[in-house]
């Protein structure tokens, strides 16, 4: 019996249905609104660990199921999952709009996510716990939905389709009771036990469930959007009432290459059971964490966000492109429509996967951090020895940008790893060789949007060359070594030079700027700030990256300029909050919400429409420049881990600073996060790096070759 002539009766037997029943006439209104993407700051994310066969991971956003990423995680197998409610009369209503929602980790060492909605009528409540199979490509959604006033209720699951990339080219259907979509590649189903009493695909805004139900509150419109591939939204009428024995289902989102795989995917996941699949997934993060390095003890009083941020940067690797780890599950802000086409965040960068790989070692997961310098050899460098600015996991660039460091931290985590044979100094002789005639100055920076010397790209080319160096001796290349080590000890002398002005404005004392266009930090060159920001004198733009050169052993922590910048980084950039001090990425930054609060979007040079905010990474970079000057740095740890969100313990990529849209006290706490992109892999991976540093007593990821070459306090020789 083909798989779409099954589903499952309401005591988990199979019974057969009408195979390839089709709700009704085809959908009008093709090809419907255009797509746009849910918010990326999510506040549940998780999939089952170690489980390749199932290649799914399921994101939370303001109530309900955000996109589903399958079968890579870098591909949207959705948009959002949500729930309807109306009394079939006079009312009807989204449980995103119409409920206030309560997000809770149900369990501290699994990523088991439970959202708990309440309707603001006080008629219904819908709790909602969340899970993977460990089996297969699914997506399995415990539902209790309880009517708090003795009525009976009419409940419909709302489901956006945005299957891949690009949203406005699926089609829609039902059958066997539940709802299938494809886009002719992947394919996905919605099936609950029993089937659904009434379905409907149609295009969003023009013949959707939400339009039918919202114009009349009966879903009576039963269209099929099987013909032309649209915008698709899919409803399916549950048996739910919220009273008596009509209160609890099981949701499963299925998927596969075909409707048919997606089918027998979802169905197979229902007969398995949810209490079954979630005993699997937890025992899978329970196993993970007990085979990880302890606790660090400066993290004690934060065991949850610790192990949450070790969950976090797990489950950010893929399945089929091993150790090709995401610098985030989702899309923030207006990044979601104006490029809808692109991953954006779910992509890999070679800077932040040496971040990731960084605190796996950390945190005792050294297999993964291999897998990760594997991917980065073997599917993100090219030819020449680059790598892209950003790429989808089999390597695809999506922007177009240059940025040297990225072209050195593999080097430098080949260096790390102990991987200096022949296989790894072939990779490392072409970024090394790609380095000497490159740099030292980069088409970007590390916040990807200004050209020239950058004193912490400058200072990983420099580390890159010094371990390339070591390597190339390893392999019998002497030259080559001879020549690295010359270029890095030239550009190490020079740094001052290109970056460190001695007649800026900002103060007497010689201090690092942000980047110079011309490598000559004493000339006013103008330099353009994106984002809506001002053209201004290259003297003037502050930026506390510059610390990568002491924590890569490049300059040592207590030379003057360092002393001097940070005093004005600390007056310029930094503020504090309940939560602790944070400081903004650069002077002028405009990468972040506007001054209302609503959305970043690309905006015209110079207008200062939108307000960069404090990064909680940058925190963590603080706290290890400090533990290289003997500093102790437990406050910035604990800043960290009090910035993280209260319900999912998320790190956010950026928080509220001191001049929030509105008053404290309302939803734009300073020291809170903001709708940047949420979890961020980066802000994780730097708070678990600094509690092992702490422990330690130094930054951890020092090349000990570069500190002890250049004679930095962090050289132990």
């Amino acid at each position: 019996m083909a798989a779409l002539a099954l589903l499952l009766g309401s005591a988990g037997s199979v019974v057969p249905a009408a195979a390839g029943a089709d709700a009704g006439p085809g959908a009008p209104g093709y090809p419907g609104e255009a797509a746009d993407w849910s918010p990326g700051d999510k506040d549940g994310f998780g999939t089952a660990i170690g489980a390749l066969d199932s290649k799914v991971w399921y994101t939370l956003n303001d109530g309900v199921l955000s996109e589903v990423y399958a079968p890579r995680i870098d591909t949207p197998g959705s948009r959002d999952t949500e729930f309807v409610v109306t009394d079939g009369a006079t009312f009807t209503e989204r449980e995103s709009e119409a409920t206030e929602h309560r997000v809770e980790l149900v369990d501290a060492r699994a990523l088991v996510y439970r959202q708990v909605n309440t309707a603001t009528s006080g008629r219904y409540r819908i709790t909602k716990t969340y899970t993977t199979d460990p089996a297969r490509s699914a997506v399995l959604v415990d539902v209790r939905f309880e009517s708090l006033d003795g009525r009976p209720y009419q409940v419909h699951v709302l489901h956006d389709v945005g299957l891949g990339l690009n949203a406005n080219d699926d089609t829609g259907r039902s059958a066997g009771g539940g709802l299938l979509a494809t886009d002719g590649r992947q394919s996905s189903a919605v099936l609950v036990p029993g089937g659904f009493t009434r379905t409907s695909s149609g295009y969003l805004g023009r013949s959707d469930g939400w339009t039918d139900l919202n114009s009349d509150h009966v879903l009576d419109d039963l269209y099929a959007a099987a013909a032309d591939p649209g915008n698709v939204v899919q409803t399916g009428q549950t048996a739910l009432t919220g009273v008596g024995d009509a209160q609890h289902l099981t949701l499963a989102l299925g998927f596969g290459t075909t409707e048919d795989e997606a089918a027998a995917t979802a169905g197979a996941a229902l007969a398995g059971g949810f209490d079954a699949a979630l005993a699997g997934y937890r025992d899978g993060w329970h196993r993970y964490l007990d085979g990880l390095a302890p606790v660090p003890a400066s993290a004690q009083r934060w065991r949850t966000e610790y192990e949450v941020s070790a969950m976090v940067i797990a489950a950010s690797e893929d399945k089929t492109f091993r150790g090709g780890f995401v610098a985030s599950p989702g899309k923030p802000w207006a990044w979601a429509n104006e490029l809808q086409h692109f991953p954006v965040y779910h992509e890999v960068w070679s800077r932040d996967l040496y971040q990731h790989a960084t605190a796996l070692i950390a945190m005792g997961d050294t297999a993964a951090a291999e897998r990760a310098l594997d991917h980065l050899w073997t599917i993100q460098q090219r030819s020449d020895g680059s790598f892209p600015q950003n790429a989808r996991l089999d390597g695809e660039a999506v922007f177009g940008g240059l940025q040297l460091d990225e072209v050195a931290f593999p080097i430098v985590l080949s260096h790390q790893l102990g991987r200096t044979g022949p296989a790894d100094w072939a990779h490392v002789r072409l970024s090394a060789d790609f380095l000497v005639a490159t740099g030292p100055r980069t088409e970007q920076e590390r916040w990807e949007n200004l050209a020239g010397y950058s004193p912490a790209t400058i200072a990983a080319e420099i580390a890159g060359l010094v371990t390339a160096a070591d390597i190339a001796r390893a392999n019998g290349d002497q030259a080559r070594s001879d020549t690295y080590l010359a270029t890095a000890d030239q550009w190490q002398r020079d740094l001052g030079r290109y970056t460190v002005t001695t007649n800026g404005p900002l103060s007497p004392d010689p201090y690092y700027l942000r980047i110079t266009d011309n490598g000559d930090a004493d000339t006013g060159v103008e330099i353009q700030i994106a984002d809506g920001g001002p053209r201004v004198d290259q003297r003037r733009v502050l930026d506390p990256s510059f610390l990568d050169a002491v924590r890569l052993g490049v300059v040592d922590a207590a030379d003057p300029a360092v002393a001097t910048t940070l005093a004005l980084i600390d007056d310029e950039l930094g503020y504090d909050t309940a939560n602790g001090r944070f400081w903004h990425r650069s002077s002028f930054d405009g990468y972040g919400e506007k001054a209302d609060g609503s959305q970043w979007e690309s905006v015209e040079p110079g207008t200062r429409e939108t307000i960069g905010r404090g990064w909680p990474l940058l925190t963590g970079e603080r706290g290890e420049y400090e533990l290289a000057a003997g500093v102790d740095a437990q406050e910035r740890l604990d800043t960290m881990a009090r910035s993280a969100d209260d319900s999912s313990f998320f790190l956010a990529e950026q928080v509220w600073d001191d001049q929030p849209p509105s008053a404290p006290g309302s939803a734009f706490v300073p020291g809170e996060p903001t709708f940047s992109a949420t979890p961020l892999s980066w802000s994780h991976a730097g708070f678990i790096r600094l509690a092992r540093a702490i422990d330690a007593g130094r930054p951890i990821d020092t090349p000990e070759l570069v500190a002890c070459r250049y004679g930095t306090s962090l050289c132990r020789q």
